[in-house]
């Protein structure tokens, strides 16, 4: 590919068509930070609450762009890797008492078909008896 522009020049009058191809990589990176999101509720999400509220509580250095798509699901698009993972480890995240549960779109999948349905979180149990400890 450097040979290709090696020869090029401004000074030409020729109007050569230069085509190179699209970097893979960068586009499935792109696609590798995505999330898609459900709320456990039979609520409505007010959408433009929680697009200002969960930046302000995950403090993505690069950014995020959310995207409300159809039956209750939105797509959490970052622009850094240490951004999602930190989002991720996080977990688990609510929005007016409702449970965020997320998905890590991969390569390919659709995010109105991608199954939601778990999050791991823990409970905390007091006053359990020693013989029940393990």
């Amino acid at each position: 590919m450097e040979l290709e522009f090696a020869g090029l020049s401004l000074d030409d009058d020729d109007e050569e068509i230069l085509q190179t191809q699209r970097d893979i990589e960068s586009v499935s990176e792109e696609e590798v930070l995505s999330l898609v999101g459900y709320f456990l509720t039979a609520s409505i999400i007010h959408y433009p609450a929680m697009k200002s509220t969960m930046p302000n509580l995950w403090h993505p250095v690069k950014g995020i762009q959310i995207r409300d798509m159809e039956e209750k699901r939105y797509i959490f698009k970052f622009f850094h890797i240490m951004d999602m993972e930190r989002v991720i480890k996080g977990s688990s995240w609510t929005f007016n008492n409702h449970l965020l549960v997320l998905h890590k779109l991969q390569w390919g999948e659709d995010p109105l078909r991608v199954p939601v349905i778990s999050s791991p979180f823990w409970a905390q149990v007091h006053d359990v008896p020693i013989g029940f400890l393990f």
